[in-house]
């Protein structure tokens, strides 16, 4: 039972290093006692699990916990106590899909443990690089599923700007990497010293190393970020602040349309290159707002290019889509919306769960994915485009980088949720101007609104649920980090040369018995 408690606590601890409360440091240390617990468990599967569980939920429970947010969904129609229990059913599975990871983690290491399990130095290290490489794998794999966000590396974003620079290396998995060699390293320095009194000198290899990638951030992170003036352009975001409570009502559209028009108005003023609105800024299919609307008319009068938030038609329902329309009130490209939400923009499993599940929309239609292939072009150049949810997902941005945009802009609506969730939203999309080395401006409904530098400095950030207007000159850029060439490397050669190091180890000690049996 302690060292179920002392697991408990270490998740509590991983989940407090992340945005908003960004206690980044403890991530360093707080999967130590997990790794121990784990490691002197070697009986019973069953004890190892159980702690796997207590830190896996309690770490994905509060870094997640801000979707219990969506209650109240009175607004919606859904009655109070069916909304709280859509919150909490919402809330316990992505967190039990966190915790999987965990899980399948404690699992394997705890059959490695049995099979490396002598208290040397170089056991260790091989304990702590196959650890390492399997949590890679696992973050990787669960990243190519629906349902992805809280990754080890974002407890180390927006704030520990140093660290994330591993990201234009392998992507995230290169500072998740980092995080759990560390934390293994620690815990198997702790284990030698009980063991056996000496190896003191280990403890100072999880310091050095540490120490050493924040020096190799720290040269990445001061290198001038080249800023020519004929790669410039002027960028102003508005952050419309319209409650979900309205949004979809005559009311809420009259709301966005004065808004949105207004501070169009005024930043085409201020002599801006292009507008950003946020996702689904008006939502409609912008034919029915062509000669009926302000937006439409002040467009035509000020002649500068926005990027408006709305509804693309297709042949069988609509997509979230962000439409690039020129000065002459034309559309001459529309990015949609690639990655949706599971259950909140599609239903998995239609044809059992279409019937019961009903989603929200002003549109009688069902909402489209896009193509992931496609390629946004502007008058500026290629863009790199995310829409809410796929910030989440750095592939996503690394492929579109790879095929030559040129700078990022996202847009999101982020007012379903508690003020956590925006404050993870702009982290995550930190950690993607990293990794792609790109300038990025990001328009949301009700917060945050930023721009971002490659280097993930925001040149500004917006306050929370509040109408604000901004402008700032980001560049275009062509530079490929190594991440943007050879997308997540790392893993696969963590998890080849652990594996080959682990064979190696069993011939060298004649004592596999998986692969030789008398």
């Amino acid at each position: 039972m302690v060292r179920f408690l002392w697991a408990i606590l270490a998740g509590v601890g991983m989940g407090l290093t992340v945005a908003p409360v960004s206690w980044w440091l403890l991530a360093w240390i707080s999967l130590v006692p997990l790794w121990i617990v784990v490691r002197l468990a070697e009986k019973s599967l069953k004890k190892p699990l159980l702690y796997g569980f207590g830190w896996g939920f309690a770490y994905h429970g509060l870094a997640l916990f801000w979707i219990t947010g969506i209650h109240p969904m009175t607004w919606m129609g859904v009655p109070w106590l069916a909304s709280l229990l859509i919150a909490l059913f919402c809330w316990l599975f992505i967190t039990f899909w966190g915790t999987a990871i965990v899980l399948t983690w404690t699992l394997v290491m705890f059959y490695v443990n049995k099979s490396v399990n002598q208290s040397s130095f170089r056991d260790a290290l091989l304990r702590v690089f196959i650890g390492t490489a399997l949590w890679c794998g696992l973050e990787s794999l669960w990243s190519q599923s629906p349902l992805w966000w809280t990754t080890l590396a974002y407890s180390q974003s927006p704030h520990n700007l140093l660290i994330l620079q591993l990201g234009k290396l392998s992507g995230f998995t290169t500072v998740t990497a980092a995080i759990v060699a560390i934390n293994g390293l620690i815990a198997e320095s702790f284990l030698l010293i009980r063991q056996s009194r000496q190896n003191l000198a280990f403890l100072s290899l999880p310091l050095l190393i540490c120490l050493s990638l924040h020096l190799w951030g720290w040269n990445v992170y001061h290198k001038p970020i080249e800023k020519s003036r004929d790669l410039g352009i002027k960028i102003g975001v508005i952050q419309g602040n319209i409650a979900n409570t309205i949004k979809l009502s005559p009311l809420g559209f009259q709301k966005a349309l004065e808004g949105y028009t207004s501070g169009y108005q005024i930043l085409a003023d201020q002599g801006v290159d292009a507008v950003l609105t946020p996702e689904t800024a008006l939502p409609y299919y912008w034919e029915n707002l062509v000669n009926n609307s302000s937006i439409y008319s002040a467009i035509l009068a000020k002649k500068t290019p926005i990027w408006l938030g709305a509804f693309g038609k297709v042949d069988k329902g609509y997509n979230n889509s962000l439409l690039t329309i020129d000065g002459e009130g034309q559309v001459i490209s529309r990015y949609d919306k690639v990655i949706l939400v599971p259950l909140g923009e599609y239903v998995p499993f239609q044809e059992i769960l279409g019937g019961i599940v009903d989603r929200l929309s002003p549109l009688q239609a069902h909402l489209i994915q896009g193509n992931p292939d496609q390629i946004i072009d502007s008058p500026f150049g290629k863009i790199i485009v995310g829409i809410c949810y796929e910030s989440a997902f750095s592939e996503h941005f690394r492929r579109q980088t790879a095929r030559g945009g040129e700078f990022i802009i996202t847009a999101s609506n982020n007012a379903h949720y508690s003020h956590a969730m925006p404050a993870q939203h702009h982290a995550q999309d930190t950690m993607r101007a990293i990794e792609t080395d790109r300038w990025m401006a990001r328009a949301t409904n009700t917060g945050y609104s930023a721009f971002v530098d490659p280097h993930g400095n925001h040149l500004w950030l917006s306050d929370l649920d509040r109408y604000q207007i901004h402008s700032e000159t980001i560049y275009r850029r062509d530079t490929r980090t190594l991440y943007v060439r050879w997308g997540d490397w790392l893993t696969k050669v963590l998890i080849i040369t652990a594996g080959l190091a682990w064979l190696w180890r069993a011939w060298d000690q004649g004592d596999s018995g998986i692969l030789f049996r008398d």
